[in-house]
């Protein structure tokens, strides 16, 4: 391939620098000590070795790069133009190299995490808090959103990984994610502190049928009442509250009752009582990291997921 045409085209380019680099590495150490003896013995090669790879790059190249002298080199008027190009080659792979192994080693690069809002309250943050401990060079992102989004900006390339939830009917196409269990997590009521049943552990969802829910949505197909509990149960709801702060508050002022996620609350607030439900009745969900299916995890990704496991005891 002749200098001409070597620049012209990324395929062309590329397939010229996979030939050349070891080349222009001995061209360039050449060209700065101005001696194929002392390159050679920067390079630790032989002299007769420094010779050959010169002489094979003027072969490629068909132009003469060095003028041979009494002693040591000068470079040509060819050598001259092909200096600067051949610089910037061995600069921009050295870059590279370095890129990559700050990718590998985690001192650069990016981490986006995507979480459903309860696994915000206290799981992921303390993950990422870890995390940016560790590795505080790697630039961090925070998705929130409901399983089914997060797994679609995860297929689409805006989050690496993606901390999702599991309810009855879910199921994961396995072609396209890769699911890691973390936890499977309890779901608690939570009623006013004069509540009939306030002072005890635990409940059965038949002493809540006449008492009312208060839930994200009036239709209960679309909150955790439903997606957590039997069929069976018919929850009525009279107060809608988005946040949790409002449903809790609610509680607290003897409107209803809530079922609670446990990742949503990182302390029991001091005017509601948590009851758990009794087994045969208590519904739980499964938490997992998600990543996209038949590619490889990035560091940044592996190192999360131990923070993860590491923050559940406090959770």
């Amino acid at each position: 391939m002749r200098p001409a045409n070597v620049w012209h085209g990324c395929h062309a380019w590329l397939a010229w620098l996979g030939m050349e680099t070891q080349l222009l590495e001995v061209f360039r150490t050449v060209a700065r000590l101005g001696s194929i003896t002392a390159a050679a013995k920067q390079l630790q090669f032989t002299q007769s070795a420094v010779s050959r790879q010169i002489s094979a790059l003027e072969s490629e190249w068909g132009a003469q790069v060095f003028d041979r002298l009494p002693r040591g080199v000068a470079l040509t008027e060819e050598g001259r133009v092909l200096l600067p190009h051949a610089e910037a080659v061995l600069n921009r792979l050295s870059n590279a190299r370095t890129a990559v192994e700050e990718l590998r080693e985690l001192g650069g690069g990016r981490l986006r995490v995507g979480a459903f809002p309860t696994a915000v309250a206290a799981l992921v943050p303390r993950a990422l808090a870890g995390f940016r401990k560790a590795y505080p060079q790697v630039a961090l992102g925070l998705v929130e959103g409901l399983t089914p989004t997060l797994l679609e900006k995860l297929a689409d390339g805006e989050a690496d990984v993606a901390v999702v939830s599991s309810s009855p009917g879910f199921e994961n196409d396995e072609s396209r994610f890769e699911l890691r269990h973390i936890l499977d997590e309890r779901l608690l009521v939570a009623v006013a502190l004069d509540h009939p049943l306030a002072n005890r552990r635990t409940v059965r969802l038949a002493e809540l049928a006449d008492d009312p829910f208060i839930a994200g949505s009036a239709h209960a197909e679309e909150t955790l009442l439903r997606t957590s509990l039997p069929s069976s149960f018919e929850p009525r709801i009279e107060i809608v509250a988005a946040e949790w702060t409002g449903k809790l508050g609610c509680v607290a002022a003897g409107l209803g009752v809530a079922l609670v996620p446990a990742l949503a609350l990182r302390s029991t607030p001091p005017d509601i009582a948590l009851l758990r439900l009794h087994r045969d009745d208590e519904p739980t969900r499964r938490v997992y990291a998600a990543t996209p299916a038949g590619r490889s995890v990035p560091p940044a990704v592996s190192r999360f997921l131990g923070f993860l496991e590491h923050a559940l005891p406090g959770i």
